[in-house]
């Protein structure tokens, strides 16, 4: 695991410091970085998605501030610029990696602060992608409350022809009553044909609450867009409880009597050993043994600690974070 105190500023912006660290902080459109307070290695920790480009030189996150939020209150009432944040590499499966030649359409659905990994993606692509065309419907409560409106609308001047913006409000008029309201399946329905060909889609990035998210992608997926275009981020509060409530299967008779096993964690070179038992989560067992591991949210939802099966099988009970390969 690689991590750098940054410097903070107002704006949200850091640079790697040391530059020989540069290059880990490279990162795909769409991920994310893990921030905590400087050292404090027990503290709450969160992440937050990469809303810069990948050539801008820095890395700029949105935070936004909750109520009873921890970590988001602490970054708005308690972090001057020039305070020193722990930032770990970038994470994250969500995004897209730059391709060259061939023209290609993107769409994009996302509403609120959904949209953070989305500019990301828009601005990486627009800016390296000659043939791209991005479409963008954003869902928002009011005009006054779409988040990155003037970086958006600096891209559609910046980007005329290739770059289509359209936002949707829930809790304002607007000129036309198709832009009224919820984005939501009957939403993307009418906007088939008019305002995007499903057909031509290449690729189409959803961010967003998982109900949503789903709803969206059984109307794209119905409209002709094929499985294999969707790329879906599960977006929750940062400053929720960022745990999932399942009901599992029950144990097997050996799996439930079973005392636990050994568990061996290498990382970094370093490898330390603890017993985890059935009904132990593996990123918690490991902070209570002492070991420092990659993790934001403790529910399955970020993949900052997913870890490959290299031997027997393993079952998911519910995937909120891996897409197939």
């Amino acid at each position: 695991m690689t991590s750098t105190s940054c410097p903070a500023s107002s704006s949200a912006k850091c640079s790697p410091n040391p530059e020989d660290l540069a290059d880990d902080y490279q990162f795909i459109p769409g991920q994310y970085v893990t921030l905590r307070r400087a050292g404090d290695i027990d503290g709450v920790r969160r992440c937050y998605s990469v809303s810069s480009g990948r050539d801008d030189g820095e890395l700029r996150v949105l935070v936004k501030l909750l109520e009873g939020g921890a970590f988001s209150s602490f970054v708005h009432s308690e972090l001057p610029p020039g305070t020193e944040l722990d930032v770990m590499t970038p994470e994250g499966t969500f995004g897209s990696k730059i391709r060259q030649g061939g023209p290609r359409t993107y769409l994009a659905l996302a509403p609120g602060s959904g949209t953070t990994p989305i500019i990301s993606i828009i601005r990486s692509v627009l800016a390296t992608e000659a043939g791209a065309n991005f479409i963008l419907f954003y869902g928002s409560r009011t005009l006054s409350s779409i988040i990155f409106r003037d970086e958006l609308n600096d891209l559609k001047d910046t980007y005329p022809g290739r770059f289509s913006l359209f936002h949707t409000l829930t809790r304002e008029g607007t000129d036309s009553p198709l832009f009224s309201g919820r984005l939501d399946a009957e939403k993307l329905r009418k906007f088939s044909g008019a305002l995007f060909a499903p057909a031509e889609i290449e690729d189409a990035f959803l961010c967003g609450p998982a109900e949503m998210i789903q709803e969206l992608k059984t109307a794209l997926r119905d409209l002709g867009v094929e499985e294999n275009r969707f790329h879906d981020e599960l977006f929750a509060p940062a400053d929720a409880d960022n745990t999932a409530t399942v009901t599992l299967a029950p144990l097997t008779a050996e799996a439930a009597t079973g005392e636990g096993v050994q568990v061996t964690a290498i990382l970094d070179g370093t490898a330390r050993s603890f017993v985890m038992t059935p009904d132990q989560e593996s990123v918690v067992s490991a902070a209570a043994a002492g070991i420092e591991l990659p993790y934001c949210c403790k529910g399955a939802m970020c993949s900052t600690c997913r870890a490959k099966v290299i031997e027997g099988e393993a079952e998911m009970t519910l995937n909120y974070a891996l897409e197939p390969r």
